[in-house]
């Protein structure tokens, strides 16, 4: 539990650093009828699951208009990408869930028509549409795969490595992008980005673009997002935009390794999110728009198409933010005014623009938030390249998803009242839960049905007011708590030796159940379970020792008990205390051994308590004679080779 504990505060925490799920963005621009209508493609709803259509035109002034209410399309989990792309007149919106991904056909006159649904087992982190092919999509997968999709082919896996380019990082993440040829695709990961042919061999590439030395990055530079900046068509360029936590690069594709262009952003925030716009007239500078996930915009310019080298058309501008428009709002009390900094602070996970035309030459832009709000801004083109803010623009509407996003406090009536009906929908919301809280439990059904016994009522109702309130209880609150009585011993069967044990140690008598185990089980039953070797060997010590004990032992020959005399010199006589001693071991060991033990001991130096001969006690004679026979073994069996006497084990 712990290790899994740690593991999901790791997470949480680099996702508040920055999450990747939402790369590439998930609001999207579709062209509507005319050049002043389109539709705007998000996702909404408490997890995002919700696929909304909403139908958008602009006025003469520029400002945004919703037509009727959006329709959606229940999806079985969140949107974090939304695409869209039109080849050949034929516009097409393709989705990315976590482990789904799916493709619309955007019919201008009805309803959009799905083509296909994939499931993708280890989840899907990036998908693209081709701009050379209708219906043929990119997607990328957590596990280093990178595979195309068509509707009518299906599923073709073009490259897969599970590690990283460049060097080996730990994240997962894996991006892929079309180029200006068709059967080239673009594979990024945090290290760098690598050009794979289809139609060469496996594992065919050649390095765009790593994070090193080669591209001038600073320490710890990773790759963030890259897109294919080319359009097809006789002014198509080759331009790729890699976008790091750092600074944006412009890779030509002909040029592996060596950038066209660098800037750095200076965004507080990851930037993930990047649309490049036609130009407003031809022959004028592409606009390109950069995100940011605190909300942050900025406005590029490049100058240069075809064979020319790409460069920033003025100094890029920084737009105003959302959090920018929390001071043209009306001041609130401070628990609303918290509420309201929340709402405008969530994330940006959506950018979109409205490419300017001549019937409208102001450039309209959305973002989309965590918090499911559409803000939009009017831009009203200046010069050549640079854009600026109209002095009268609209405010937000209470009723409608869009919600306009204001550079300066200065409101007309007519926005003011819009942001006034907004307001008042956002105040009429509960207030956000905190992300963590101390759980808290409700025991009142449970003590309801307890009845208070008569002997303990004080702690009774001590205990029933401290979990009321919530309090903790100490020994000393409880004063003395009655001492707990001792579980019954189990019970057992006398036949049942494990269970009669666990009994008596149970009740603390462990080591006099084990002393009389050991007493009931010495004797014969011990016998059979020692080795045969030694069982052979006790019988022959036996059969003497039976001989020496009987009573004819007595009437031996006289020469023997000579001869045993002579040859062998008599030990001291032993104490009183000292026999004593030898013999109390008698009753622990078995018969046919006693006298091997007697014998043993008999060898044994002792003092002498008065120098000089001694008479040999009748026990200790009856040991010289087994010594003396002991050795006249070997000679009376003399047809067998003579071999190393046994070890008795002492």
């Amino acid at each position: 539990m712990g290790r899994l504990l740690h593991e999901e505060l790791a997470m949480r925490w680099e996702q508040l650093l920055m999450d990747e799920a939402f790369t590439g963005g998930a609001l999207a621009w579709l062209p509507g009828r005319t050049a002043r209508a389109g539709q705007l493609v998000y996702p909404s709803g408490g997890a995002l699951d919700k696929l909304y259509f909403q139908e958008v035109s602009v006025n003469s002034g520029g400002s945004p208009r919703v037509l009727e209410d959006p329709g959606h399309i229940q999806l079985q989990g969140p949107v974090r990408q939304v695409v869209t792309s039109t080849v050949q007149g034929e516009t097409l919106l393709a989705v990315r869930s976590d482990y789904h991904c799916a493709m619309w056909k955007i019919d201008k006159q009805g309803p959009p028509a799905p083509l296909q649904v994939l499931q993708v087992e280890k989840g899907a982190t990036g998908i693209s549409l081709s701009p050379h092919l209708s219906g043929e999509l990119a997607i990328c997968s957590r596990s280093g795969a990178v595979c195309l999709w068509t509707p009518q082919d299906g599923l073709q896996l073009v490259y897969k490595d599970s590690e990283t380019l460049a060097f080996r990082d730990p994240s997962p993440w894996r991006w892929a992008d079309f180029t200006a040829h068709p059967r080239v695709l673009t594979v990024g990961d945090r290290t760098g980005v690598k050009m794979v042919d289809i139609q060469g061999p496996p594992g065919c590439g050649l390095l765009l673009f790593r994070a090193g030395a080669e591209a001038a990055c600073q320490k710890g530079e990773r790759v963030l997002f890259a897109q294919y900046l080319g359009r097809p068509g006789p002014t198509s360029t080759s331009l790729q935009l890699i976008c790091t936590q750092f600074s944006i690069y412009l890779m030509d594709e002909r040029l592996p390794l060596v950038p066209m262009l660098k800037w750095d952003h200076g965004l507080p925030s990851a930037l993930l999110l990047a649309r490049l716009l036609p130009p407003a007239s031809p022959g004028y500078p592409w606009p390109l728009l950069l995100g940011g996930q605190g909300g942050q915009l900025q406005l590029l310019h490049i100058a240069g198409e075809g064979t020319s080298m790409p460069q920033l058309a003025g100094p890029p501008q920084s737009l105003p933010s959302i959090t920018d428009s929390l001071s043209a709002f009306p001041l609130l009390e401070p628990k609303r005014q918290q509420q309201l900094q929340e709402r405008l602070e969530a994330p940006v996970i959506g950018l979109a623009a409205a490419p300017p035309c001549a019937a409208a030459p102001g450039l309209l832009i959305f973002q989309l938030t965590a918090a499911g709000d559409v803000f939009y801004q009017h831009l009203r083109l200046q010069q050549a390249s640079s854009l600026r803010e109209p002095p009268d623009r609209a405010a937000p509407r209470a009723t409608a998803p869009l919600v306009d996003q204001p550079s300066t406090p200065s409101w007309t009536s007519r926005a003011s009242a819009r942001c006034g009906r907004w307001l008042e929908a956002l105040m009429e919301l509960s207030p956000t839960c905190p992300v963590w809280a101390a759980p808290t439990f409700s025991h009142r059904r449970f003590l309801g049905h307890m009845e208070q016994q008569k002997s303990q009522e004080t702690l009774s109702q001590k205990l029933r007011a401290a979990m009321a309130k919530g309090q903790l209880l100490r020994p000393g609150d409880l004063s003395t708590l009655p001492r707990a009585e001792p579980p019954p011993a189990p019970q057992y069967s006398q036949q049942d030796e494990l269970t009669e044990r666990l009994a008596e140690a149970w009740e603390g008598r462990a080591a006099a159940w084990w002393k009389r185990h050991r007493g009931q089980t010495s004797g014969p039953q011990t016998q059979s379970k020692r080795p045969k070797r030694r069982t052979q060997l006790s019988s022959t010590f036996s059969s003497f020792t039976s001989y020496l004990d009987s009573p004819d032992a007595s009437s031996a020959p006289r020469s023997q008990d000579l001869s045993t005399s002579e040859t062998c010199p008599q030990p001291p006589r032993t104490q009183p205390s000292q026999e004593l001693t030898q013999e109390l071991w008698a009753p622990g060991v078995q018969r046919e051994r006693r006298q091997t033990l007697r014998d043993y001991m008999a060898k044994l130096p002792l003092e002498r308590a008065t120098p000089g001969p001694v008479a040999t006690p009748p026990s200790q004679a009856s040991s010289l004679q087994t010594m003396s026979f002991k050795q006249q073994t070997p000679v009376l069996s003399g047809s067998q080779p003579p071999r190393k006497r046994p070890r008795m084990g002492f």
